[in-house]
């Protein structure tokens, strides 16, 4: 139990940062090769926030884990708007200026609709992989053609050049870049390891373990980068990666169990978990978007999701001591 605990908690320390390694030189790879700001804003490091969830949620499902996979992707959704945004409003009250976030919303809230629709029959297949994985192709393309078409006009664009690495060299880039997703490999593999093994000794199903400690341990780089844009103002850099994170976990990393390792949901996501993930997702769209004017998530709001987090947290845990 030491040695499985031991590798949870080195696996997360080099989860966490390996993945601003990797974010860090894929960004500075892209401006080198002269990509649009916005681009690598939406699409870089949008993907590279969702890095770690990717990760474990492959080797999770390639493992013979794939309920922790879904776990992994459903439970930091969750932790994302909850713990995320909770803790980012308390420090600064968030106001939502980009447009291109305002059209994320709604694409996040049909994403889970069709991610609801496609498990409706209590499994995650093969071909519901493929559609969610096609759908985030389509994603990836339409927010690259909208970053080209404003990448002048939104007020996204400001916030993320001020975000991107102090200048470096190609070479030094590429190093990071590769570095970090090897990294990102061998720490994502350590951490499911010894979760894995803990659950088991515990009797703890995949499931809860994907919910809880690796769902908050993959949300921390979307954490810490919330805490140091809400410090600095730079509420569309929270927002954003909060809306961008949950649609490559809904889209990419919980297509990931179903193309590798099909299988039937386990017990308690469909009438648990996608219902609060559900919910949840239309409590940001309705602050966030703004209907009488411009969105905004403020303290009371921001105190509302945290509470929502330790809330949810607790009904884990008394569902674990049943």
């Amino acid at each position: 139990m030491l040695i499985d605990s031991l590798a949870i908690i080195s696996g997360f320390i080099l989860l966490i940062w390996s993945a601003d390694r990797f974010i860090c030189g894929a960004a500075a790879t892209a401006r080198n090769l002269h990509v649009p700001p916005l681009i690598i804003g939406l699409t870089i490091v949008g993907f590279g926030t969702s890095a770690p969830e990717i990760m474990v949620a492959f080797f999770a499902a390639y493992d013979g884990s794939p309920a922790m996979a879904i776990g992994n992707a459903i439970g930091s959704n969750i932790t994302n708007i909850t713990l995320v945004l909770g803790v980012a409003a308390l420090i600064a009250p968030l106001n939502v200026h980009s447009r291109i976030i305002k059209k994320e919303l709604p694409i996040l809230l049909m994403a889970m609709l069709v991610a609801l629709a496609l498990m409706r029959d209590m499994t995650l297949n093969r071909f519901d992989g493929f559609v969610l994985i096609s759908l985030l192709g389509l994603l990836m393309w339409w927010m690259t053609r909208e970053a080209i078409r404003n990448k002048n006009e939104d007020a996204f664009t400001e916030e993320i050049v001020e975000e991107l690495p102090a200048h470096m060299s190609t070479k030094a880039a590429t190093f990071w870049l590769i570095t970090g997703l090897l990294l990102l490999t061998l720490s994502s593999k350590i951490l499911v390891w010894g979760a894995v093994n803990i659950a088991h000794a515990l009797g703890i199903s995949d499931l809860i373990i994907g919910l809880t400690i690796i769902a908050i341990g993959t949300s921390l780089p979307e954490l810490a980068a919330s805490i140091t844009g809400a410090l600095r103002n730079e509420h569309d850099i929270v927002i954003g990666n909060v809306v961008g994170s949950n649609l490559f976990n809904t889209l990419g990393v919980l297509a990931i169990p179903g193309l590798i390792a099909p299988a039937k949901l386990a017990p308690g996501i469909m009438d648990r978990d996608i219902p609060i993930l559900f919910i949840l997702t239309i409590a940001l769209f309705i602050m966030a978007y703004g209907f009488k004017g411009k969105g905004r998530i403020n303290r009371i709001e921001g105190g509302i999701l945290l509470t929502a987090f330790c809330l949810y947290q607790l009904l884990l845990f008394f569902t674990v001591i049943k």
